[in-house]
């Protein structure tokens, strides 16, 4: 019987070579292991114990292999569904693929999921409230350009409460502001003297109410030592 079951079609053709190299290993391995030996050229298969596998083994000796161990009938089945039995294993080895492809796929976005969570886990609630700081910073901005009196001395409060904040994320700590301030280590906190400055003028706004007179030119001048302070601190940009 032709060992060639593909010959004759260039369909054949190419599904033989991908038997060969299918064949090329793994039948030496399967007999070796299975104890029926390797077939030699007559077609007698040799003890695997005298004479182990040292060559590849190639396709007719799989043919001629399967001749011998097989019943009879089933190497002919075997012979005729050949191209179909190449073809379905064709399709699911691409349908395999396939499935590899999409969890490949599926598990790089899983990570990427996972590296954009870890990021926003490093990164400080300060660091995340960074944008709404600086929402209301421009709210005070907007307040001290206004003309309204009324308006000057809300900005500087809403900036002394600010201040107040930071001094709070810095970890100082105080019943008061002011003793938050007390605390600070000048080396780390070069403008403490500004925020000095700045929150004795919010206190006496606070504290004297209309009696003290604040002119526009005063206003935006504390709004600023509040503005050196914060950014310094990069509290706000």
């Amino acid at each position: 019987m032709n060992p060639d079951p593909s010959s004759g079609s260039t369909l054949g053709s190419a599904l033989w070579f991908l038997s060969e190299v299918a064949f090329k290993w793994i039948p030496g391995t399967v007999m070796t292991v299975a104890g029926t030996g390797v077939p030699t050229a007559a077609g007698e298969p040799v003890s695997p114990l005298a004479t182990p596998i040292t060559t590849a083994v190639s396709a007719p000796q799989v043919v001629q292999y399967l001749q011998l161990a097989s019943a009879p009938g089933t190497y002919d089945k075997f012979f005729q569904q050949w191209s179909t039995f190449v073809a379905f294993s064709l399709l699911v080895t691409l349908c395999l693929s396939a499935l590899v492809i999409y969890c490949s796929i599926r598990v790089f976005q899983i990570r990427q999921t996972e590296r954009r969570r870890f990021y926003q886990a490093r990164h400080s609630v300060i660091a995340q409230d960074i944008p709404k700081t600086q929402l209301r910073w421009n709210r005070i901005l907007d307040q001290i350009g206004s003309d309204s009196e009324q308006s000057w001395r809300l900005a500087i409060l809403e900036a002394d409460i600010m201040l107040n904040e930071l001094l709070d994320v810095m970890g100082y700590k105080g019943e008061t502001m002011a003793d938050k301030m007390r605390t600070i280590d000048r080396a780390s906190f070069n403008s403490i003297d500004l925020a000095w400055e700045a929150h004795k003028i919010r206190n006496k706004i606070a504290h004297d109410g209309s009696a003290h007179q604040l002119t526009l030119r005063e206003a935006r001048r504390v709004v600023t030592l509040y503005e050196k302070v914060l950014k310094d601190a990069r509290y706000i940009e």
